[in-house]
């Protein structure tokens, strides 16, 4: 007799993909246009999560990504957009749900932010921005090391 599997099936999907939120401002253009000296980038990354539907497994997955360039202490650019994805996760315990709301979930959207900051960029008159690979796993890390560090120091 073939034994029983309680687990259930773990489901993992993609429903939809879309842009929440998009801004790009280059404040001192055109004279930035002008200036030799090399820029300096800075990124920053964040990630917003919620259920939709518990009973149906959706959640909203939402991936800030904002580049800010500049050259001296002046703003060449600021480039910001919020891509957020729907998915479908059930099987998942809960003590592992945020973990893959927060690395797995953002591992499929990085490569769509990282196309929509640089054809906001180019298209900004600037060259060409590549975001490099993001580990989430180690982000996600960072942030759980934090937490018990914050948890320590309150007792």
């Amino acid at each position: 007799m073939a034994e029983q599997n309680a687990d259930p099936e773990v489901v993992f999907s993609l429903e939809k993909i879309y842009v929440k939120d998009i801004s790009y401002e280059a404040p001192h253009a055109p004279q930035v246009f002008l200036e030799k000296t090399a820029m300096e980038v800075d990124m920053q990354l964040g990630i917003e999560h919620g259920a939709i539907n518990p009973a149906e497994g959706l959640h909203e997955v939402v991936l800030s990504v904002t580049v800010t360039a500049r050259l001296d202490k002046r703003t060449a650019f600021l480039a910001e957009t919020k891509q957020a994805g729907i998915f479908r996760i059930t099987g998942v315990p809960e003590s592992e749900m945020t973990k893959v709301l927060e690395i797995a979930c953002p591992n499929i959207l990085l490569p769509f932010s990282r196309e929509m900051i640089n054809d906001l960029v180019s298209k900004g008159g600037f060259p060409q921005l590549l975001i490099n690979p993001v580990n989430f796993e180690a982000l996600y890390q960072q942030k759980e090391e934090g937490e018990q560090q914050d948890g320590q120091a309150a007792h």
